[in-house]
C-alpha cells in the first residue's frame, strides 16, 4: 500500500512561483513513476508532468513546458513540482500519483494506482 500527501498549494499572483511537494509513504519509493495531474472546476483531470522511477526521464504537458519542473528526492521520498510564471489557467487542484508507467503511458491517469488528496493552487491577478 502507498499513501501520498500533497502540500504547498496556495493563492499566488499571476507571474509568481510555487513549489508543490508530494510525500510518499509505503512501498519502496523507487518502484514507481510519479506524476502530477490537475483538475480545474468543471473540467476533467489532466496530466501535468511525470518522472520515471529513477528520475532519468521527465515528461511535461505542452501547457506547462518551460515553466514547470518535476523532480524526486529518494532520500526524502518526496516528489516536487516547481511552478514558475504562473497563469490564471494554472488554477486547479493538483494531485500527485504513483504507478507503473513508461514513455508511452505516462500521461494516462488510469495507469496510476495511487493518488493523493490534492492541493489547491489559485492564481489570481
Amino acid at each position: 500500500q502507498v499513501t501520498l500527501v500533497e502540500s504547498g498549494g496556495r493563492l499566488v499572483q499571476t507571474g509568481g512561483s510555487l513549489r508543490l511537494s508530494c510525500a510518499y509513504y509505503g512501498r519502496p519509493f523507487n518502484l514507481y513513476s510519479m506524476a502530477w495531474f490537475r483538475q480545474a472546476p468543471g473540467e476533467e483531470r489532466k496530466f501535468v508532468s511525470s518522472i520515471n522511477y529513477n528520475g532519468q526521464s521527465k515528461y511535461y504537458a505542452d501547457s506547462v513546458k518551460g515553466r514547470f519542473t518535476i523532480s524526486r528526492d529518494s532520500d526524502k521520498n518526496t516528489v516536487y513540482l516547481e511552478m514558475n510564471s504562473l497563469k490564471a489557467d494554472d488554477t486547479a487542484v493538483y494531485y500527485c500519483a504513483a504507478g507503473y508507467t513508461d514513455s508511452t503511458t505516462y500521461a494516462q491517469s488510469s495507469n496510476y494506482d495511487y493518488w493523493g488528496q490534492g492541493t489547491q493552487v489559485t492564481v489570481s491577478s
